[in-house]
């Protein structure tokens, strides 16, 4: 069969396959320093692309900047009949001064420690590196995982997970990482620079905003319209949703650039971009009696399209009773959930806690 990336250009899409090949399963927490001899006995040669990178990480004292040669890259997963899986909602970046740009948006410098969610063939890994980050990536296709150890073997700096980071231990795993890297006054953070699966976009960010206490700010790479709907929408509109309390709630979040759908491989019908979540410490959120039942009123709020809260909250208190505490809050006996900001929320909540029945939200 004859190589499908013979001549790339610079816009392309091609299909995903029917069929996939068997990954391989190599050990899930191997640190990319010591794991190069399993990896290539295991899984054979990767390729001669990913060897020639290898040679210019050998020395863990001076790291030499490397460039990344994306049809290489690319011809080595076609020899080996690797396509992105459809599954996992893989589409590997192309261009290289993304991947810095998305690196400059983070601040990333000597020194940082970095969470990397999904690192595909590690060419966003390869920006962070060559900013001077120590990164811990999570890969959850083993084929994918391996590859990057591969590349990256002779760096102690690079460390792979081969884990689902929905459910992995997030918290175990930086506190680990952290360790032997917290100043004398104890004030570090970790930054999150990720270019997501698309289909895990909201789940990672309910995972990641609450941890304020480990990292300093999130940016993650994003559907277009999804990163537009996270930080624009405002009260009032129909695209606003528990979300944007949530995202508000946790951080100040930042619009940073869009990304179009040319950049990627395969092609994906939508453009992205780039947002920053710059986290909140637990001391600047807003004040409520119990961030739980905050959020599980909120979530009662927009339970039912277009219903007023008087109708949506009743199981709290009667609807007389979320009336009055509207009035009291500045705002009117109608008032539906889309029409009350951040601030509004944490009013009612604040009023209405007061009383016996928002027992059933603790």
């Amino acid at each position: 069969m004859p190589c499908l990336l013979q001549s790339l250009p610079t816009t392309f899409c091609f299909p995903y396959p029917k069929t996939s090949q068997a990954p391989p399963t190599p050990n899930s927490s191997v640190t990319a320093g010591s794991a190069a001899t399993k990896t290539a006995t295991s899984h054979g040669k990767i390729s001669k692309t990913f060897r020639r990178i290898q040679a210019s990480t050998t020395s863990n004292t001076k790291f030499k900047r490397q460039e990344d040669d994306y049809q290489s890259t690319l011809e080595a997963l076609n020899s080996k009949g690797r396509f992105p899986r459809k599954s996992l909602g893989q589409h590997y970046m192309l261009n290289a001064s993304i991947n810095e740009d998305l690196t400059m948006a983070a601040n990333v410098k000597e020194g940082d420690a970095v969470l990397e969610i999904g690192p595909g063939t590690g060419c966003l890994t390869n920006a962070l590196v060559n900013a001077g980050a120590t990164v811990l990536a999570i890969e959850k296709d083993p084929y994918m995982a391996a590859i990057v150890r591969e590349r990256f073997s002779g760096l102690d700096r690079v460390e792979v997970l081969e884990e689902d980071f929905i459910r992995s231990h997030i918290r175990s795993h930086m506190s680990t990482m952290l360790a032997s890297k917290i100043p004398p006054d104890g004030n570090l953070h970790a930054k999150v620079v990720s270019n997501l699966p698309f289909n895990i976009s909201t789940d990672v960010i309910k995972l990641l905003l609450p941890m304020g206490d480990i990292f300093s700010e999130v940016v993650l790479l994003l559907q277009d319209e999804a990163a537009l709907r996270f930080v624009d929408s405002l009260s009032k509109s129909s695209e606003y949703r528990p979300i944007n309390i949530f995202i508000n709630f946790y951080s100040d979040p930042e619009y940073k650039f869009k990304v179009p759908r040319t950049n990627f491989f395969p092609q994906p019908k939508v453009d992205a971009a780039v947002v920053a979540f710059k986290l909140k410490q637990i001391t600047d959120y807003p004040q409520v009696s119990t961030i739980k039942s905050f959020f599980s009123m909120v979530n009662s709020a927009f339970n039912g399209k277009r219903k007023m809260l008087r109708k949506s909250l009743q199981h709290i208190c009667s609807s007389p009773e979320i009336e009055a505490a509207l009035c009291s809050v500045g705002l009117p006996p109608t008032a539906r959930p889309e029409e009350l900001t951040l601030e509004d929320f944490v009013k009612l909540h604040n009023l209405i806690v007061k009383t016996p029945f928002l027992d059933h939200l603790e």
